[in-house]
């Protein structure tokens, strides 16, 4: 997995201050920014969390290059809606040797890693020859249509990727471009950094979480899962591991 925090709003606890001054003050457009020193912006942010105010922090967004994750991921990331996804195409890239995600369960016992890697060259081979069978079939009715061999070629390639991809596991790896506003990514982050999160989005979250801490600490201090700063919300499903929970988001806040 890797994950590149490609761009931000500049100046993000800043503009969330603005806005909450905004709010809270007789202030006009042309002076909404005057004043927000560190300290202030500090005040401001702090207190957005102390009191729930979160429509401010709707106004900053943060944007990820994600790869070497699942489609298994993919289809859990993307229920959190209000966030913006750009895909790797199955569709219209091929997956020639595709890359897949390896579960640390079936990685760590030989005989089950044996089978998964198997499985896995099935699917590819698999993938490959029914691509080749659907393509020749493609080509044929094109052909017989009188679409010229080159043009013909590039749209049954097409046909039969679109296809074929449909044998492709849920391991298989993709590329995601994901922006959120900040109050999107502190609901994403409450629930997939939980200890009881599936391994892999969990991972996620928590580097995710440790990119836009290390620009906008303020805004993110009181961030993570629920029991970090609170309460566990999972009742008896709890993981009942609350204390090193804190302690693992101390160490991470701390950059060690």
């Amino acid at each position: 997995m890797k994950v590149k925090l490609l761009a931000y709003t500049p100046d993000p606890e800043k503009l969330v201050a603005a806005a909450a001054k905004n709010c809270y003050s007789s202030t006009d457009v042309d002076s909404v920014l005057d004043g927000l020193t560190e300290e202030k912006t500090e005040s401001f942010v702090n207190m957005l969390s102390e009191i729930g105010h979160e429509s401010p922090i709707e106004h900053v967004s943060f944007t990820f290059a994600i790869e070497g994750v699942s489609r298994s991921l993919l289809a859990q990331i993307t229920r959190h809606r209000i966030a913006s996804f750009s895909v790797q195409s199955q569709r219209y890239v091929r997956e020639k040797g595709f890359e897949y995600v390896v579960p640390p369960e079936i990685d760590k016992i030989p005989a089950a890693r044996a089978k998964f890697i198997q499985a896995m060259e099935d699917d590819q081979r698999t993938y490959e020859e029914l691509t080749a069978v659907l393509m020749e079939g493609y080509l044929k009715e094109l052909l017989e249509q009188g679409v010229p061999e080159k043009t013909a070629r590039s749209k049954a390639e097409k046909h039969a990727i679109e296809d074929a991809r449909y044998v492709l596991p849920n391991a298989c790896a993709t590329r995601i471009v994901m922006t959120a506003n900040a109050r999107s990514l502190k609901n994403f982050f409450r629930l997939r950094c939980c200890n009881r999160a599936q391994w892999e989005i969990r991972a996620l979250a928590e580097e995710m979480y440790r990119q836009v801490y290390a620009v906008a600490p303020t805004l993110f201090g009181h961030c993570g899962p629920a029991c970090v700063d609170g309460v566990c919300t999972e009742g008896k499903m709890s993981c009942g591991k609350a204390a090193e929970v804190r302690a693992h988001y101390q160490t991470l806040r701390e950059g060690k």
